[in-house]
């Protein structure tokens, strides 16, 4: 070698190694799934991310009256450790990183999963992964909770004592700031909620452990964090989360080791502003986004999941989720980002930007802290949140913020990857009642004993305030199903309704109601009483949002608003709506309107009720939503209909005497 190409070579940085390239998938039944998974990574995925049907996660077996609809939508149902035995066969859980998104009943499938791993040989001690764990987030935006936040706290740090003792590569918990972006959070907002929530844990944690290990406990936290399409904006917050958490390992915790220090995050890069208009375009939103958390490399992710184009429509296909994967793969492989240290150290608006970040962030966790932290505050951060989604939506409404094929440039050719199938993946109805029949099967051919025995000893645990990973690893290995042991948890600790962040009274803060407020005024004159509206989330989908920001917009109005939050039975809004709705709106985004819509209107029927209009929103193909009307839901309403003002007047309308008089 020559001495100049050898002084080029000692120049030339060590090239990084790519992030983790994961995919967020399962559905229908963990047959399906596992194959879907071991294709993927054939296809060249690195890490494993389960999705989890909702059941799942929030603590119900398939037969549940609750689970009606959603078995096997949203992710992969797993009641017992048969499901999870199947869900990772042929797959080394030894040699595999493997990203689980499960809260409220993480405990639960973390014990499925070391018990799987088992049975297959593996070394537990060498497993890799994460569990997401983080309640806080589920109170405030996605809604998977079971507990109160103090039992369930508790949990959490029983997860990471277990794996800090008994799986020590192993992340037990992803502080999750992802939903909080797509409830609508700030910049500011996302930073200090989620630094709020991993204090909340660490000063949880850090009486349970030997002081002199409890830095290292601080470096297994991860965090799963979001990047919007202000990618600039996005890739700023991420050096600012950076300095941030080392600031409060070392500030507030006294962590010395800068190994220890080091803010570790996965990513999935927004599914907020994916749009069911020209959904063809979010393919360029993707890759933008993408770049916020790797061109960085300083706040470069260590993984990296990404939305398919279409998943505005409904569950992508498999070929959707390759061409995200191929995305990152292009990134990772073809270009020479690797090559290079940071690209913006030293760049003026950038320090500019991460210093205003932190500023606010550092403002809003002093404000938490001032109500006890992130437990004593969830009241407060819900409210914060609704507000500034509220604040993200009018703006788009106004046109303030463009966005593409929505509210501008919205002419255009149709999009050719629609095809005939809708451009999405259907689950077959019949998966749900298979499904039940499987776990019908598993009870009756299991230890009886048993299982009854390994719940005794969950119940005491529980009691006692002991850690249950050792008494739940012990239920899954006896044949105990996702509902006994999540059914433990309720009647030890209690069930729990988070905030709705939707206050009694007007904001006064949206511009151009003043004709619709006039409108409801007239109205409610002509009903003798204030127009009344019924927002119901039936089911098991804890996206609140939409829910949430009607019921915001409607309170502006002026209408009288009855909203008690997520996870009702089509009984129970049947039972509110007789206390004098004048409409009901539905909200379901888990794609199981069309069960769960066609129990609503049956017993309005047999109530008296079905004089009263039906309204129904979520992520509904046009072929559901005919079926819908057919039924007799008066109006149908998908991500596409943003101008809430327009679903305001709608409403107006259909409940109008004088209107239904002219008809």
């Amino acid at each position: 070698m020559t001495e100049q190409k050898a002084a080029q070579t000692a120049e030339t940085p060590a090239k990084d190694r790519p992030w983790l390239i994961r995919t967020y998938a399962g559905h229908s039944t963990a047959k399906a799934s596992n194959a879907l998974y071991r294709g993927n990574l054939a296809k060249g995925q690195t890490g494993l991310s389960v999705a989890f049907d909702l059941p799942t996660q929030t603590g119900y077996d398939s037969d549940h009256i609750l689970a009606r609809g959603e078995v096997g939508k949203v992710g992969v149902p797993v009641c017992h450790l048969g499901d999870m035995r199947t869900l990772f066969d042929q797959i080394p859980l030894e040699q595999m990183n493997t990203s689980m998104t499960i809260n409220a009943t993480a405990p639960w499938l973390l014990s499925l999963y070391i018990a799987v791993a088992e049975e297959q040989g593996a070394d537990v001690s060498k497993l890799q992964g994460t569990v997401q764990n983080d309640l806080i987030k589920e109170y405030l935006s996605r809604g998977t909770y079971i507990c109160p936040p103090k039992p369930s706290l508790k949990m959490i740090g029983d997860v990471a004592e277990y794996c800090y003792k008994n799986v020590p590569k192993w992340n037990p918990m992803n502080v999750c700031s992802y939903h909080l972006q797509e409830a609508g959070a700030t910049p500011e907002q996302e930073l200090a909620f989620a630094l709020a929530t991993a204090c909340a844990v660490l000063d949880e944690l850090q009486p349970r452990v030997d002081p002199e290990d409890f830095p290292a406990l601080c470096g297994r936290i991860s965090f799963f964090v979001n990047a919007g399409i202000r990618f600039v904006t996005e890739m700023c917050k991420m050096r600012a989360f950076v300095d941030l958490w080392d600031e409060i390992l070392q500030e507030r915790y006294g962590v010395e080791n800068p190994k220890f220090r080091r803010f570790r995050y996965g990513v999935q890069v927004n599914s907020l502003g994916l749009t069911e208009q020209q959904p063809e375009n979010n393919v360029y939103r993707i890759l933008i986004e993408m770049l916020a958390v790797t061109l960085s490399k300083r706040a470069r992710a260590r993984a990296v999941q990404l939305p398919a184009w279409n998943e505005a429509l409904g569950l992508p296909r498999p070929w959707d989720q390759q061409w995200s994967m191929r995305m990152q793969q292009i990134l990772a492989y073809e270009t020479d980002l690797l090559e290079y240290e940071d690209l913006f150290d030293g760049n003026p608006a950038v320090d500019r930007k991460v210093e205003a970040l932190k500023d606010g962030a550092r403002a809003e966790l002093a404000n938490i802290g001032s109500m006890g932290g992130a437990i004593g505050s969830i009241e407060y951060m819900k409210g914060r949140l609704v507000e500034s989604n509220a604040e993200r939506l009018g703006r788009i409404e106004r046109n303030e913020t463009v966005v593409v094929g929505v509210n501008r440039w919205t002419e255009g050719e149709q999009s050719p990857l629609v095809g005939e199938d809708g451009g999405i993946m259907v689950v077959d109805p019949a998966v749900e009642q298979e499904q039940i029949l499987r776990l019908n099967e598993w009870k009756s051919e299991r230890d009886a004993e048993a299982v009854e025995s390994a719940l005794e000893a969950l119940r005491a645990a529980a009691k006692a305030g002991e850690n249950v990973m050792p008494a739940s690893i012990a239920c899954a290995k006896a044949g105990v199903t996702t509902g006994e042991w999540a059914g433990e948890m309720r009647a030890i600790h209690g069930e729990y309704r988070a905030p709705t962040g939707v206050s009694s009274s007007p904001s006064n803060k949206t511009e151009g109601l003043d004709d619709i407020r006039a409108a409801v005024d007239a109205v409610s004159d002509r009903l003798g009483k204030r127009l009344r509206f019924l927002v119901g989330k039936p089911g098991l989908d804890g996206h609140s949002n939409g829910a949430e920001q009607i019921a915001f917009r409607a309170r502006d109005c002026g209408m009288e608003i009855d909203y008690e939050g997520i996870r009702l039975t089509p009984e129970q809004i049947i039972e509110a709506a007789q206390n004098g709705a004048h409409v009901i709106g539905l909200s379901i985004l888990s794609g199981s309107h069309i069960p769960l819509v066609e129990d609503v209107v049956t017993r309005m029927r047999e109530t008296g009720l079905g004089h009263i209009p039906l309204i129904v929103g979520g992520i509904i193909p046009e072929e559901d939503a005919t079926r819908l009307r057919a039924m007799g839901v008066a109006k149908v309403y998908t991500p596409k209909d943003f101008e809430l003002n327009m679903i305001m007047k709608d409403i107006v309308t259909l409940v109008d005497p004088k209107a239904v008089a002219a008809e």
